[in-house]
């Protein structure tokens, strides 16, 4: 869910920069969006993810764990294996911080220079 804070403008919204912060850290990594990839067709077993990725147990862990606490991925625990899928909705949240943080069309105004730009 995103989190807003009103602006003065009405109809307006700034994006939980924090919460910007978190999600576009988790998929600034080829790893990270290598598992998401692979979770776009549903959920697969962390055996699966390793051999596929080819990836150190412990190197994968670290990943997961960033995009879990990103909150973009979920676990279910089978025995002594996790199978991870995507959490619903998760990249809308993405997608809608990223279109949060669009230039306002029309009305931008032309801000004089400081002094430490003349």
């Amino acid at each position: 869910m995103v989190t807003a804070a009103r602006t003065a403008a009405p109809h307006t919204t700034a994006p939980d920069v924090a919460r910007a912060e978190a999600l576009f850290h988790a998929l600034s990594d080829a790893t990270r969006l290598s598992i998401l990839e692979m979770l776009r067709d549903g959920e697969r077993c962390v055996c699966d993810l390793q051999a596929e990725l080819d990836a150190a147990q412990s190197r994968l862990s670290f990943h997961l764990r960033v995009l879990k606490e990103a909150g973009l991925v979920t676990d279910r625990k089978d025995g002594r294996w996790s199978h991870y899928r995507i959490v619903p909705g998760a990249l809308r949240e993405v997608h809608d911080l990223a279109i949060a943080m669009q230039p306002r069309k029309g009305d931008l105004p032309v801000l004089e220079p400081r002094s430490c730009c003349r």
